[in-house]
C-alpha cells in the first residue's frame, strides 16, 4: 500500500523528490503519513478535497483487503 501511495503522490506533485511516506502504528491501525513539499499540499488535496478523499478511499480499501485498518494523513 505504501508503494502505491508513493507512486500516485509522485505523479501529482511538482517536486516528486520531496514525497515521502512514513508508516506509524497507532491505536491498532497503520497510519500512512504522506509528506510532500509545502507548495504541493494543495495538489495532493485537490479541489474541495477530492484527490485526498480518493487517496484515502484507495488506502482504506487496500487495508480492508489485507484485513487491517489503514489511515492516511497528509503532511507538508
Amino acid at each position: 500500500m505504501r508503494d502505491l501511495l508513493d507512486y500516485l503522490a509522485r505523479r501529482l506533485v511538482d517536486e516528486p523528490d520531496a514525497v515521502r511516506v512514513e508508516e506509524v502504528e497507532e491505536d491498532g491501525a497503520l497510519v500512512l503519513r504522506l509528506h510532500v513539499a509545502a507548495d504541493d499540499v494543495g495538489k495532493v488535496i485537490g479541489r474541495q478535497g477530492r484527490i485526498a478523499r480518493a487517496l484515502r478511499t484507495l488506502v482504506r480499501a487496500g487495508g480492508a483487503h489485507e484485513g487491517r485498518r489503514i489511515v492516511l494523513e497528509i503532511v507538508d
